[in-house]
């Protein structure tokens, strides 16, 4: 398991000197492990202690196991396991692909989404007695988006910052004379009940505050999880007891009934709770940190954001956590629309043009960024927040200012994260 890649390291580094065939001689020297250097993620928040420190190593294996047919996988499903879309944490491999009908500008969406019955997400897979699989249709007025899976890395943190202060930061971005003003994606809990209730009390149709996924519209992470079971994998959970429409109209798959306990969901959802943010890489400099409050990047990618006091993780209530993000949905104007619209049933409030701003923990680890992974590069991903009407243009007109020398200590800023 990854939380264990030091002591394999150091295991290595022991065995090799261990009798057996290929042993080295007594005059090999093997040179010593220096695990200053291993830079560890996918590991728990530090100081946590029996029940959690078990939670978290539970959770863990179970977010990297795959599902099948007797598991209750399909009838419809994108992946098979949660470490598919979030491998060790961190961001993909695995993708989703997004569609939607759309006006003649190709970003728009059209008021009559009829053309896509069962939903505006691509599930290419078939199981437990599903044959049809849900596929974009030939049509020039579908746009087709692709969604790689985000990085879980510190969700805890942000499912514990108070609501208050993300309302603080919308109140007060509502102010600004330029053109960043976030809205709050408030989204309608849809689960029939809670998973742990130390960490969440909502009931059915109770509007909350968005926090997860790509635009904000998961509130809590018990949800999250059985969201993915039942959108990504058709696996229904107490949260989420019915099968996704399909094309072939089945209600149940190789499992009759409700195909996981409610542990299964809550095994999960700690693990990703008690992930922890990686420490901040000692070699950026002290210019860099400047340059992100003056070039307007810390508005939105806020640094810290305080948390909840009665937070059921010691570790994590009453601290200035840095999330990196204000949670809000921004215009990023039309070069990253991804045509779909705002709906209880799609993104909640967040439409074609809004993107919750990216929480920017682990960043380090990323091959790819933003929600597609068309950025190969932090510059790149700066470059492309620009768009007609994006919020982000001034932002980056000052970053395109910068001598050379401050861009890279901005970018070297963000990659130490």
């Amino acid at each position: 398991m990854p939380f264990l890649r030091p002591f394999f390291v150091l295991s290595v580094a022991a065995c090799a000197g261990c009798g057996g065939g290929n042993a080295p001689s007594s005059t090999t020297t093997v040179p010593p492990v220096d695990v200053a250097h291993v830079d560890p993620f996918d590991v728990n928040i530090g100081g946590v202690t029996s029940p959690y420190y078990d939670a978290f190593n539970d959770g863990d294996i179970a977010f990297d196991t795959p599902l099948r047919d007797g598991d209750g996988l399909g009838p419809l499903y994108t992946r098979a396991s949660c470490d598919s879309c979030h491998t060790d944490g961190v961001r993909g491999p695995g993708l989703v692909q997004k569609m939607s009908v759309v006006e003649a500008d190709g970003i728009t969406p059209s008021l009559d989404q009829s053309e896509l019955p069962y939903g505006h997400t691509e599930h290419p897979l078939t199981a437990g007695g599903g044959k049809t699989p849900v596929l974009p249709p030939d049509d020039p007025n579908i746009k087709v988006t692709i969604r790689v899976g985000p990085p879980v890395l510190g969700r805890g943190y942000m499912d514990a910052v108070l609501d208050s202060e993300i309302e603080r930061v919308a109140a007060a971005q509502a102010t600004r004379t330029d053109a960043i003003h976030g809205k709050i994606n408030h989204v309608v809990y849809a689960s029939e009940t809670v998973g742990d209730p130390a960490f969440n009390t909502a009931t059915t149709g109770e509007t909350l505050i968005g926090r997860f996924g790509l635009k904000a519209r998961i509130a809590t992470i018990d949800e999250f999880v059985a969201d993915a079971f039942q959108g990504d994998m058709g696996i229904t959970s107490p949260l989420r007891p019915l099968e996704i429409p399909n094309p072939d109209g089945l209600t149940d798959d190789d499992k009759p009934g409700i195909d996981v306990e409610l542990d299964s969901v809550t095994d999960r959802a700690m693990y990703v709770r008690l992930l922890a943010i990686p420490a901040r890489h000692d070699d950026t400099d002290a210019r860099g940190t400047a340059l992100f409050s003056s070039t307007v990047c810390a508005v939105c990618h806020v640094p810290t954001l305080k948390t909840r006091s009665d937070y059921a993780v010691a570790e994590l209530a009453g601290i200035d956590a840095p999330v990196y993000t204000d949670f809000l949905l921004h215009d990023m104007g039309d070069d990253l629309a991804d045509g779909l619209p705002a709906s209880p049933a799609v993104d909640g409030e967040a439409d074609s043009f809004e993107w919750r701003t990216a929480p920017l923990i682990g960043l380090r680890f990323d091959k790819t960024f933003l929600h597609d992974g068309r950025a190969k590069t932090i510059e790149d991903a700066i470059e492309m927040h620009r768009g007609t009407n994006s919020e982000a243009n001034a932002s980056i007109d000052a970053f395109d200012a910068l001598s050379s020398d401050d861009r890279q200590s901005l970018i070297n800023y963000v990659t130490a994260l």
